[in-house]
């Protein structure tokens, strides 16, 4: 499958483009480690990765703080190798996220009970598709990771809708920074 991966260091200067290879990358801990190895002091990184028009995702990582991630179609980017680096961990931080909120789990144990009293007349296959550890489809992440870069969560979100090309979406987050001609120029 074919990857297109660049890092996107800001700089005083604006922003700084190149192209990367993501062959040594297994955890995020490597991308993350990637992407802090071009940046000036603890400015920010962004990287872009797309696979063969697919999916896009845009990792954004401020200094020494934990990256953020954006995937615009969590199912199709769990598909792939560099994908489900990311997917994995935005998967496992909304699953974190559901118990730091105990007076929600004892309801969500409740409706459990209730569930499986009535569950007894129903085939086990027919559990929606996005139950708990199931893979959404469609985006992922946090959406707000370019907002004060003048690219807010609507127009991300419109960016990884429904019949989005995840490359053209990749050059419209380029031109909103103000370096779509710089990323164009390593594609």
């Amino acid at each position: 499958m074919a990857y297109f991966a660049a890092v996107l260091a800001r700089t005083g200067a604006g922003w700084d483009v190149s192209e990367t290879e993501l062959d040594d990358v297994e955890t995020l801990t490597d991308l993350t480690d990637l992407a802090r190895e071009t940046a000036e002091d603890d400015d920010t990184v962004l990287v872009f990765i797309e696979q063969e028009d697919a999916w896009f995702a845009v990792l954004r990582i401020d200094g020494e703080d934990d990256p953020r991630i954006f995937v615009s179609d969590a199912a199709a980017a769990a598909r792939s190798s560099y994908g489900s680096v990311l997917t994995d961990e935005l998967i496992e931080q909304d699953g974190e996220a559901d118990f730091d909120d105990l007076d929600g789990l004892v309801a969500e144990l409740d409706e459990d009970d209730e569930a499986t009293d009535e569950a007894d007349d129903t085939d086990e296959d027919d559990e929606p598709a996005g139950g708990r550890g199931a893979i959404p489809i469609g985006p992922i992440g946090d959406s707000e990771l370019l907002s004060e870069f003048g690219l807010g969560r609507a127009a991300l979100l419109e960016l990884a809708g429904e019949g989005a090309a995840p490359g053209d979406a990749l050059g419209e987050i380029a031109e909103a920074l103000g370096c779509g001609e710089v990323l164009e120029a390593v594609r």
